[in-house]
């Protein structure tokens, strides 16, 4: 298996948001129950997600945490002849009060009105740490991958500094990331976060992560990518890897 194989099953895992997370039935023992949560990645590049303690998926998980969480590409006409993932996972609640304060900084960003609710109710972050994953590229493009997750260099401090810099003071910069990537929107957009492979941009309740041209190993050439791409006329085409 290539490495573009992972980076194309990574890259739909970043873009999508969504996905159909099922568990073992605790109610139906023996019968798959599927449903439907947003997420983020965390700083490992795992979903990260957000879920009632009195959910029927929150039980099924603590009673066996394995799972699957399926993403496939959106608005697609063939769901058949475009990519999807099934990531198998092990889920995992977050228990220490650092880990849920990172996971809350980082998914508040994706998911604002989340913040309300998850102080008003009884919800929990819980990470899907990654087993194995089935990828179709699409017709008779199928692979099992071990290894997907890539860990955000940027996480952290850097990476808010980062954005809040360019929502602060570089919203025509922004604009006209929307404006090349050929996205509609009525709403000013806002970046949600920033890994080494892309950006993550918020316009309204939408989410879309736009990629670089090719990978960024540091903030500096995080901000060379922003600065070539406030000038370019077009979307750059992807390239190797930076040094």
């Amino acid at each position: 298996m290539s490495v573009h194989v992972a980076k194309n099953a990574r890259e739909l895992l970043l873009k999508e948001y969504r996905g159909a997370l099922a568990t073992h039935s605790k109610a139906m023992p023996g019968f798959p129950f599927g449903s439907v949560v947003p997420y983020c990645l965390d700083a490992e590049g795992r979903p990260l997600i957000l879920i009632s303690r009195i959910a029927q998926h929150t039980h099924n998980l603590q009673k066996d945490p394995k799972c699957s969480l399926l993403v496939g590409e959106r608005e697609a006409d063939d769901v058949q002849a475009v990519g999807r993932l099934t990531y198998l996972a092990e889920a995992e609640k977050l228990e220490d009060e650092e880990a849920i304060a990172a996971a809350a900084e980082r998914y508040y960003r994706y998911f604002p009105d989340s913040a309300n609710y998850h102080k008003a109710h009884d919800f929990d972050f819980w990470v899907l740490k990654p087993v194995r994953h089935r990828y179709i590229g699409g017709f008779g493009a199928i692979h099992w991958v071990d290894q997907l997750t890539l860990a955000n260099p940027f996480a952290g401090k850097a990476e808010l500094s980062m954005i809040e810099h360019m929502n602060s003071d570089h919203t025509k910069a922004i604009a006209h990331y929307v404006e090349l990537a050929g996205l509609s929107t009525s709403e000013p957009a806002q970046l949600a976060g920033i890994d080494s492979e892309g950006m993550h941009l918020r316009i309204g309740q939408g989410l879309h992560w736009l990629p670089f041209a090719a990978t960024c190993n540091t903030p500096t050439q995080v901000r060379e990518a922003l600065v070539f791409l406030a000038h370019a006329e077009q979307w750059p085409k992807k390239s190797t890897t930076q040094a």
